[in-house]
């Protein structure tokens, strides 16, 4: 699959966003070693703490399923510009995908990648 493929289906998950208190609506598309996808979106919560971001509820739903060996993650956003994942995804990303990429749209329609290890280069690990 493809960045631009993997941007749709990313665009398509940030449409069932749950954000009445932001109104920024996340979508995030994860692609797995084998092909797989599995697509998040942001789901807040009047508790902020217990707001979920995109890319987690992608990757924590692959992970549900079994799935451990990711490539890329698609990351789009309804705000002007690129929709970089918070510290809490990379620290995630860098827990299941350190060697993976994340690919982003800015708002001209142009696909931007970067590594994982470019975003969070000093990832906790034991």
């Amino acid at each position: 699959m493809d960045n631009r493929e993997l941007i749709e289906k990313a665009k398509e998950a940030m449409k069932n966003s749950y954000s009445p208190y932001s109104n920024f609506k996340v979508g995030a598309c994860l692609l797995c070693s084998d092909g797989t996808t599995f697509t998040g979106c942001n789901i807040e919560n009047a508790s902020f703490g217990g707001t979920n971001c995109a890319e987690r509820t992608a990757i924590f739903k692959a992970v549900s399923e079994g799935y451990r060996d990711f490539s890329k993650i698609a990351v789009v956003g309804s705000g002007n510009d690129l929709t970089f994942p918070c510290g809490i995804c990379l620290q995630v990303m860098a827990e299941f995908m350190i060697d993976g990429e994340v690919v982003l749209e800015d708002n001209n329609s142009n696909i931007k990648t970067f590594k994982v290890r470019e975003l969070i280069p000093y990832a906790f690990n034991l």
